[in-house]
């Protein structure tokens, strides 16, 4: 018996392009979110979008550094070496629009230094960008609310 080639849904895969109103709508939503649940966690959210994918980084200010920071043998200077981690995106999450508000999520995951399919809270696969961002910066801006 021949087999028959059968197309199953993947949340991993696939998704539409993201309209331009709903690219407005969610950059001022997660920025009202990080503003009130982070505030003085991050300096600034970068919040771009690709085709089907949304995604979103943190910058951090650099953390405080010793007297005795950097080594001698360092290849930066004190200034170059703040001014390089200040400079450097923290990735959160990668969100994945299906249209009719249905989002999926990768999280970042810097032990495989890639976005990782992940679940909502609720145990959905599909949810809201702000819940994916809650979750991503609680995690690696730190101090968030309870989901």
């Amino acid at each position: 018996m021949p087999s028959r080639k059968q197309w199953v849904f993947s949340r991993d895969t696939g998704g539409v392009k993201i309209p331009e109103s709903v690219q407005r709508d969610v950059k001022k939503h997660l920025e009202a979110v990080a503003a009130r649940h982070f505030k003085g966690k991050y300096t600034r959210l970068d919040i771009r979008f690709k085709a089907q994918f949304c995604y979103i980084d943190a910058y951090q200010e650099a953390p405080k550094l010793t007297k005795s920071w950097p080594p001698k043998d360092w290849p930066e200077t004190r200034a170059e070496y703040l001014e390089r981690l200040r400079n450097t995106p923290t990735h959160l999450c990668r969100l994945r629009y299906f249209g009719d508000d249905r989002w999926g999520w990768a999280f970042y995951t810097y032990s495989h230094e890639k976005y990782e399919f992940s679940y909502f809270p609720s145990g959905d696969a599909f949810g809201k960008p702000e819940e994916a961002f809650l979750v991503s910066a609680g995690i690696y801006l730190g101090d968030g609310p309870s989901i």
